[in-house]
């Protein structure tokens, strides 16, 4: 059985939730975070004490998958029309990651809680 405090389960529970809030969680935007989920298990392998960061981590890593396959996520609910633009995660390396209005800065949430 799988520990429950597997940073890799959280991060992907956490990251599978902001897709399902968004109604992008398609079978192909689930299988890309399964692809960055088992890139990351090495890097975390290889630098344990990089546990607290892997969710903030997983979420780019899905964004820029995304970005590159899909198209843009999550989009910013507090811009639309020629204003709008995709939310981004900080911090960058860190714990508690939260998602933030391109734009402007503002904290839109936590991840994993869109």
């Amino acid at each position: 059985m799988t520990d429950p405090a597997d940073p890799l389960l959280l991060a992907r529970a956490l990251v599978l939730h902001d897709l399902r809030v968004c109604g992008a969680d398609t079978p192909i935007t689930v299988s890309l975070v399964e692809d960055v989920l088992a890139q990351r298990r090495a890097w975390l392998q290889a630098w344990p004490d990089g546990a607290p960061y892997i969710a903030g981590l997983v979420a780019q890593d899905v964004q820029e998958a995304l970005l590159e396959n899909v198209g843009r996520w999550p989009a910013c609910p507090r811009h639309s029309g020629p204003e709008a633009h995709e939310l981004y995660v900080l911090p960058d390396l860190g714990e508690d990651p939260h998602w933030v209005c391109e734009a402007d800065g503002c904290v839109v949430a936590p991840l994993g809680s869109l």
